[in-house]
């Protein structure tokens, strides 16, 4: 028997997940606010929930992936949310990037209530989720990871179980505060090696065939912006947001990230602009913009 799903958050990531999701036989209840993508799933056979409670009821698994911490709180803890109507032995797998103490907040009300829990934030881009190809950073026991295994399994191709619960979040934190700063290096190096004379082939190459290479110049630049695509994606303000999370979680550690923070201020100043909801490789076209000089593209 399929495992049935209750599927909450269908953006940029969620939509393309809970596809492969659906495709590969899983028993899909979905519920977004946009109803759009509501048809984009129930068109595949999923079914239609009119609201967070109908997602939770019946399913053996109830997935939150959502914006922000404000999100999950709401959908998970709330009067009409997830651990109000979910079923007595079912799975909470809260895969939304948020901070880790919000995590451990909504481990806590599962735990109390008897409901697993499991957070497995998602790692690469959305074409790698369109493609059946994502990064999953779990924090679960032994028997909750089990459980949702065979759906990470269906979405993604690398699975990485971190610790208990909450230690997929922290995974997350690290991992986007180093991803979202190299952005924002190569968007200086690419402005200035235009600047210089230099194509973006000859930047390409170079940076390919030596310890400079790196996945947001390699993947993300040349299938974003350098195609004169910024269309999210993954948003400069939710970057700002990630990169947020990590300068609050060093502050709490008392450490200080001060290449981080520079960069978070560019974030900032970015999402200020016309680049807020633009895919953060826009970085790019923001540090070409006030160099004066035209994005360069491939």
């Amino acid at each position: 028997m399929a495992i049935k799903v209750g599927f909450i958050g269908l953006g940029a990531m969620g939509a393309p997940l809970a596809k492969n999701l659906q495709t590969k036989g899983f028993d899909l209840n979905v519920f977004d606010l946009d109803a759009a993508k509501i048809e984009m799933l129930t068109a595949l056979g999923a079914r239609r929930a009119t609201s967070v409670a109908e997602a939770a009821r019946g399913a053996d698994v109830v997935i939150t992936i959502l914006p922000a911490t404000a999100h999950v709180e709401a959908v998970v803890l709330g009067a009409e949310g997830v651990l109000a109507n979910i079923d007595p032995g079912a799975v909470l797998m809260e895969m939304s990037t948020i901070d880790a103490k919000a995590t451990d907040k909504v481990a806590a009300a599962c735990a109390a209530q008897g409901i697993g829990f499991v957070d497995s934030p998602v790692g690469r881009l959305v074409l790698h989720a369109e493609r059946g190809e994502s990064l999953f950073m779990v924090g679960a026991n032994a028997a909750e990871f089990e459980k949702v295994l065979p759906l990470l399994n269906a979405m993604g191709n690398a699975i990485h179980h971190c610790g208990g619960p909450g230690m997929g979040s922290r995974a997350k934190v690290v991992n986007n505060f180093t991803l979202l700063s190299i952005a924002q290096i190569v968007a200086e190096a690419l402005t200035l090696g235009t600047k210089l004379g230099l194509s973006v082939e000859t930047m390409r190459a170079l940076n390919a065939g030596t310890t400079a290479t790196n996945g947001q110049f390699q993947t993300l630049m040349v299938n974003k912006v350098l195609k004169g695509d910024i269309e999210p994606g993954f948003t400069i303000d939710l970057a700002f947001k990630d990169m947020g999370l990590a300068l609050n979680a060093a502050a709490e550690q008392r450490i200080g990230l001060p290449v981080g923070a520079a960069a978070l201020a560019v974030y900032g100043a970015a999402r200020a602009g016309k680049y807020a909801a633009k895919d953060y490789s826009a970085l790019l076209a923001y540090a070409c913009g006030l160099a004066g000089i035209e994005t360069p593209h491939l």
